[in-house]
């Protein structure tokens, strides 16, 4: 998380760019087109976050992201979204895959197993943004759910999460982006935890409700804001992250001014 912070501070960004890599239209060179977007994006990136699922429907998957971490300079950290969620040696095993087979900087967990599923990834120098309230919207999410003690499931695994941090310091949340109301009331349960929040864009997510329910107020950090079909599919990937970098600028400026 202090590799995520200098990077956020040294670009001024929060943005995050998404890596899914898909075909635009038949026979398209994906990999090409892979590193143009890292290349024409990673000055205004404070993150990049490849969906591990994207690269496993590919023959080359493993090898082209460990092509990618290449591609992408060291001091920008590169979350490799897996969604992990086992237990044991099998957790172990897929933190070796994406630390040690991938370079990973941090992954995405799934703690539905608890905190044996959260552990084997909280590595030292490694960031893990484990899953609290996401970017979906189904009609009765399990992560709404109200507890007996209190609070939703998403609420509990803040809570589990934000007490882990005092012995893992590198651990975050995923928030989606969809459920601004549900990230301001996370930002208040977790004050100075890290935030990836995926759903801005394509998946309907307000950017500007975002900001205004994420943010720090401690620094206007706290938020690796992620946005991944809007650059991949725009003629200029960099002008598209430059525009939502001044967006995401522009309205944290408006909400640090608002708390003074």
């Amino acid at each position: 998380m202090e590799q995520l912070t200098l990077r956020a501070q040294a670009a001024n960004s929060l943005l995050c760019v998404g890596l899914d890599p898909v075909e635009l239209t038949p026979g398209d060179n994906v990999e090409y087109r892979l590193q143009q977007v890292v290349e024409q994006t990673a000055e205004y990136a404070a993150g990049f976050k490849p969906n591990l699922a994207f690269f496993l429907a590919r023959p080359d998957g493993v090898a082209l992201l460990q092509r990618l971490r290449q591609w992408i300079p060291q001091d920008v950290p590169m979350i490799l979204d897996g969604k992990f969620g086992d237990i044991a040696n099998t957790a172990e095993r897929y933190a070796a895959f994406a630390y040690d087979i991938i370079g990973a900087d941090g992954v995405t967990v799934n703690p539905y197993m608890g905190e044996d599923a959260i552990l084997p990834f909280a590595r030292p120098g490694k960031a893990v943004f484990v899953l609290a309230k996401t970017s979906n919207k189904p009609a009765h999410s399990w992560q709404d759910q109200e507890l007996v003690v209190g609070g939703t499931v998403s609420d509990y695994s803040a809570d589990v999460v934000q007490l882990l941090t005092h012995e893992h310091p590198g651990l975050g949340l995923v928030v989606g982006a969809t459920n601004s109301t549900a990230l301001g009331h996370l930002r208040q349960r977790c004050p100075e935890l890290w935030f990836l929040v995926p759903g801005v864009g394509a998946q309907g997510g307000d950017l500007a409700a975002t900001v205004q329910a994420g943010c720090r107020q401690s620094d206007g950090l706290g938020l690796l804001i992620n946005t991944s079909r809007v650059i991949w599919q725009a003629a200029d990937a960099g002008a598209a992250a430059r525009d939502l970098t001044s967006q995401i600028n522009a309205l944290r400026s408006e909400r640090l001014s608002a708390t003074v």
